[in-house]
């Protein structure tokens, strides 16, 4: 038996030694991509990347599918294998296993965005949780091109080209202007257009050579590489002097505003032996004569530094592309010059954007929630705009342009002010976003209802509530601390309660509507300091102190319609109402009936022979006044069933006052109605057993009759 034991034991440890998994060795002996009709796996399309081995792959399409196909080791043992999910990309099928490989696909986001993309595998082996990471670097090829219309340059001349290209958003620059260059020159991005902006400071042959690097590379795959660098943007130009000289301004964008027009701004002009101190010249935006004044130049001291010092006045707009700008003394232009005059940074309108909703004028926003605000106005791109205490969360594909900035902002759930100012750098616009406190009618789960038992939810009293007992009174209470949470606000809430009372033959009793009732949210609301508080409601409404009549003074069978609704007004014409019944319910009633039965039989002992029993003869028209009671169906309301039981006296042939017959019996009755309604006459069958005073025995009958109810 030992040995039996030692053989067993060795055998499960020699088993696990040969399909134990090496610590830091794969699962897999090959992984493969499967992108359109291309195939890359990690023996054959792997790079060391960020000192890391990644399985590199190209795409073309930023939302690219792929397949993944997982080849095991041999004699591999894990169980449970799962793709773990990540935002940079969308599982399309479920990882399954099929043919001796594991294959899913997937749906890439973005591609050219994402950073550090991986496959994260999490398997189970020997009864441990493993996780296997295989690191992805996507590719694809980008190139840039330049097309002008023509090869001249002018000194000191600023133009504008656009770039040619097949992926922009894969171009990485930094958007400043290079120096020292026979070319200078600096990338823009405008309206997804990439513009390439050049000066030139050197005549003749100058080649204009552009570097740019890449987001996503390129794989070199004859020496294994990886390549960031596109290829280099090349054009040579003819640089000449300009008919006239370009002179330079030490600011390219000058602001036109009542400052610049009346007082001037100071700038600092190239020096030109032919300028006069102290004197001025005007700017216009043609060489010939006649053309709109720009801006004036006056010029006030030579500078060390081969400059002039000068004021400009600005009296219109202009733009670099706009053409050249002409330094006039009179008529006559001497130089040549190029700046933008630009409309000061002013705001016209806001708008608000919350999700799935289209832009509104309506500018309230609530505590903890997430929107999108559109500011529009003029020269709005060099603006730098936030609104207190909102935290900007806007990504750089959202619009900033000359006209139009987008915002997508958050608004803390704490926030305290009402009015939140917009400014530009530290100046306020005088436009702002005013804060409002959720008001959504919350369902009806913190609303309970109590009249005689226990508290019941509002929201889960369904139909109409058969109570039995007396209803002393009926109490509403609410739970402040449900209404509002820290991931749901709804606000104050305002409620209006209908009340109406009816009898047991529906007749109205009472009718009562109970308005302006203001719940408001505890203090564990994280709105509760900033809720104005004064006319809430108290926490608990006795409808016995609003009705003429108390609950407890009810009848049988009445019945107290209540009806909760919101107040649409304040909820912009929303409302939520929860209607509901409850029935003071019997199971018997107790009465007294009168009733003639009519022909009678009785069966009683014979005298003479008392082991015998004798019929007697049909009587006549007797009367009964017996105290019954009735019983109710338990699955009707107010319905009786058809028979009742009681006890009471019989005054037999009550009416024939000549029969000799005539009696006086104490009986209980069971009586059998034809119909179950509560009428005054009815026309039952009595069956039952008496004593007979007269005859001095006891007897037993059944019969007909008429029954009045008293």
């Amino acid at each position: 038996m030992k040995n039996i034991n030692f053989i067993s034991v060795f055998s499960l440890f020699l088993t696990t030694c040969l399909t134990a998994q090496v610590p830091g060795e794969s699962i897999f002996r090959n992984i493969e991509i499967h992108i359109d009709s291309l195939v890359f796996n990690n023996n054959r399309n792997t790079v060391n990347f960020n000192n890391e081995k990644n399985l590199y792959f190209t795409y073309d399409d930023e939302n690219e599918v792929a397949e993944v196909v997982l080849f095991p080791q041999k004699n591999s043992s894990f169980q449970n294998l799962i793709l773990l999910p990540s935002g940079d990309f969308e599982q399309v099928d479920s990882l399954m296993l099929y043919d001796e490989t594991w294959r899913c696909k997937i749906r890439f986001r973005n591609l050219t965005r994402t950073q550090f993309l991986k496959l994260q595998f999490r398997y189970k082996q020997n009864g441990i949780d493993n996780l296997e990471i295989v690191r992805l670097l996507p590719c694809t090829h980008t190139y840039v091109d330049l097309k002008p219309s023509n090869d001249e340059l002018y000194i000191g001349e600023e133009k504008v080209f656009d770039l040619i290209t097949n992926n922009a958003e894969n171009i990485r620059f930094s958007g400043e202007w290079t120096e020292g260059l026979g070319i200078d020159y600096r990338i823009e991005k405008l309206n997804e257009q990439l513009r390439l902006h050049v000066v030139p400071n050197k005549l003749g042959i100058q080649k204009l050579m552009v570097t740019l690097q890449a987001e996503k590379p390129v794989v070199d795959q004859a020496e294994n590489r990886v390549i960031t660098q596109i290829k280099p943007l090349e054009f040579t130009f003819h640089v000449k002097t300009s008919r006239l000289r370009f002179l330079n301004i030490d600011k390219r964008e000058i602001t036109l505003d009542e400052n610049s027009r009346k007082q001037g701004v100071e700038i600092q002009l190239d020096y030109d032996r032919s300028l006069e101190i102290n004197r001025t010249y005007r700017i216009e935006n043609q060489e010939n004569p006649g053309g709109i004044l720009i801006a004036e130049i006056f010029t006030r001291s030579f500078l060390s530094n081969n400059r002039i010092l000068c004021y400009l006045k600005t009296y219109n707009y202009h733009r670099n592309s706009d053409g050249y700008l002409y330094i006039k003394d009179g008529d006559e232009a001497k130089f040549i010059s190029n700046f933008s005059i630009t409309p000061a940074t002013s705001v016209t309108r806001l708008s608000v954007m919350r999700e799935g909703s289209d832009w509104s004028n309506d500018l309230s926003v609530y505590p903890g929630e997430t929107i999108g605000v559109k500011i529009e106005g003029l020269a709005l791109y060099k603006a730098r705009f936030h609104f207190e205490e909102l935290t900007d969360i806007t990504s750089d594909t959202l619009i900033q342009n000359e006209n139009e900035v987008i915002l997508k902002l958050q608004v803390p759930i704490n926030i305290g002010k009402k009015r939140v100012n917009l400014y530009n750098y530290n100046v306020s616009t005088g436009h702002a976003l005013s804060v409002r406190e959720y008001e959504i009618p919350r369902p009806f789960d913190y609303i309970y209802m109590n009249y005689g038992d226990i508290n019941r939810v509002l929201a889960g009293v369904h139909g109409p509530v058969l109570f039995e007992k007396a209803i002393r009174d009926i109490v509403l209470t609410f739970n402040n601390d449900k209404i509002d949470s820290d991931h749901r606000l709804f606000g104050k809430q305002y409620l209006t309660f209908d009340v109406r009372i009816t009898g047991p033959n529906n007749e109205l009793i009472d009718m009562r509507t109970i308005s302006n009732v203001v719940i408001c949210p505890s203090d564990q609301s994280p709105r509760y300091n900033y809720y104005d508080k004064r006319n809430c409601t108290p926490n608990e409404i006795s409808l016995n102190k609003y009705l003429r009549r108390s609950t407890n003074d009810l009848d049988d069978w009445s019945r107290i319609y209540l009806s909760v609704k919101t107040n649409p007004e304040k909820y912009g014409g929303e409302s939520q109402q929860k209607d509901l019944e409850i029935i003071l319910k019997k199971k018997h009633k107790f009465d007294i009936d009168v009733s003639f039965p009519a022909g009678l039989v009785t069966v009683s002992r014979d005298d003479e022979n008392p082991d015998q029993t004798t019929f007697s003869n049909l009587y006549g028209i007797s009367m009964a006044m017996v105290a019954q009671f009735a019983f109710y169906h338990p699955e009707k309301i107010a319905k009786l069933r058809p028979y009742r039981i009681g006890a009471g006296f019989l005054a037999l042939d009550a009416f024939n006052f000549q029969s000799e017959r005539q009696d006086l019996a104490l009986v209980a009755l069971a009586s059998l109605y034809p119909t179950t309604r509560d009428k005054k006459l009815a026309f039952p069958l009595y069956i039952g057993a008496g004593y007979q005073f007269k005859a001095e025995k006891w007897m037993m009958l059944i019969g007909p009759g008429i029954s009045v109810k008293l």
